[in-house]
């Protein structure tokens, strides 16, 4: 990871980069050895079928700011 994109840890709010995914943020709640647990971090959008509060599992090494992959936004006390 670069200076500027943290190792991913709970609390931490993450981007999407997926242009499919309108701007997806998710905030980490628990990790593990290889996956973050996350769970949504915004108001459902009218094109979205995620619903707030949803919890998924995503591969550590997807948060990186790539076009597949996710930008750091900031930390959740």
């Amino acid at each position: 990871m670069s200076a500027e994109t943290p190792a991913p840890a709970v609390g931490q709010i993450w981007q999407d980069n997926d242009p499919r995914s309108y701007s997806r943020k998710v905030r980490i709640v628990a990790i593990d050895d290889t996956h973050a647990t996350v769970e949504l971090h915004q108001p459902r959008l009218p094109v979205s079928s995620a619903k707030p509060g949803r919890r998924t599992r995503i591969r550590l090494d997807r948060f990186r700011p790539t076009s597949t992959g996710y930008r750091y936004i900031g930390s959740q006390p």
